[in-house]
């Protein structure tokens, strides 16, 4: 859905030390932050007004409208699933999207009927993997127009990594070997047909 320009004179923006690094404590203090020694933050820029624009606004040039197979690896007629290209540090990270361009301002009503449902059984699939203690729900979207969901499984007593840093570990930690990655996809699709729906491609 798209937003008329904000002028970004607003109290909050008026107020930010734009051009300073912000101070560490709060963060660094923190038992989840998953860095030591010297680190320090960038310069806080200025807001980027209007925004730069989504990939797919209205539905043109949208990824997932136009490749309906990559990726894919479980399907009904109104919503599917995802995984990346390639493994990464945690056991499968998925996204849940619907079949039609929407946004999650403008999901029609049935959809939005349907989304908590879809996200317990995304997050039951993935939770059903060995050695996955949790798995994290989280919405970015500045990417793409196209309504998608993240979930995260965070490995099994890795308490560490609980939280919202849990992203980040998945960049850092190596890469699962692909063999075990392919039957994480393959075995979290198949517990989602196993209600509805059909496996797209796990391999």
């Amino acid at each position: 859905m798209s937003r008329p320009d904000n002028p970004g004179r607003g109290p909050f923006l008026e107020r930010l030390p734009y051009g300073k690094a912000l101070p560490l404590d709060r963060v660094i203090d923190s038992d989840l932050f998953p860095f030591t020694g010297e680190i320090s933050t960038k310069p806080l820029e200025r807001p980027t007004i209007p925004e730069p624009e989504r990939r797919g606004i209205g539905g043109l040039d949208c990824f997932a409208c136009a490749d309906s197979r990559s990726g894919v690896i479980w399907r009904n007629p109104r919503w599917h699933v995802r995984a990346g290209a390639d493994p990464s540090g945690l056991a499968l990270v998925c996204v849940l999207m619907p079949n039609e361009h929407s946004d999650l301002e403008d999901l029609p009503p049935g959809l939005a009927t349907e989304l908590g449902p879809m996200m317990q059984r995304v997050a039951r699939a993935l939770g059903s993997l060995p050695e996955v203690g949790r798995v994290h729900v989280n919405r970015w979207g500045d990417g793409s127009e196209h309504f998608h969901v993240w979930f995260l499984p965070r490995p099994l007593g890795m308490w560490q990594m609980r939280g919202a840093m849990l992203a980040i570990w998945d960049d850092l930690l190596p890469p699962i070997p692909r063999d075990e990655w392919l039957a994480n996809r393959r075995a979290v699709a198949a517990e989602l047909a196993a209600e509805d729906g059909e496996v797209v491609a796990a391999d």
